[in-house]
């Protein structure tokens, strides 16, 4: 079960970064009715990696690993999982813009959006690349509790 919990958790985690990259590339081109309907699928698939990540990830922690006690003490595991969150808080506005596109997705229209919007969105998506450049940081110092 422990090598089951660690290939969900690493599908899990490479799902999302793909996705948040297809994500960043899209939101740079020009907004299109097909662009629209891939970002609205390829956020649905992030929030599903996002998820698995998460109910994998504590279930590693509190029933396969080395126990919550080791991880909870852990400076690298806090500042990973502080992080994520942080992503995972930042990325509910990209979703929320994503599905009120679907009205005019559903008619056929390209959804009508403020320029300020999507620079918006579009800088979440970068932050959230950035945060998880960190977050591969602090998982690579874990081992050993932290910088060495």
């Amino acid at each position: 079960m422990i090598v089951l919990s660690a290939f969900l958790h690493h599908v899990a985690a490479f799902t999302l970064v793909a996705a948040l990259a297809i994500e960043f590339m899209l939101i740079r081109n020009e907004l299109t009715l097909a662009n629209a309907r891939r970002l609205m699928a390829v956020d649905a698939v992030l929030g599903a990696a996002a998820t698995l990540l998460v109910v994998v990830g504590l279930a590693r922690v509190f029933w396969f690993e080395k126990g919550a006690p080791y991880y909870f003490a852990n400076h690298a595991f806090i500042g990973k999982l502080s992080l994520f969150v942080i992503v995972a808080l930042l990325s509910i506005i990209p979703t929320i813009e994503f599905l009120s596109w679907r009205k005019a997705v559903t008619a056929g229209q390209v959804p009508q959006v403020a320029l300020a919007k999507l620079k918006r969105v579009k800088m979440i998506i970068h932050i959230e690349l950035a945060a998880i450049v960190l977050i591969l940081l602090f998982a690579a110092m874990m081992p050993k509790g932290g910088l060495v």
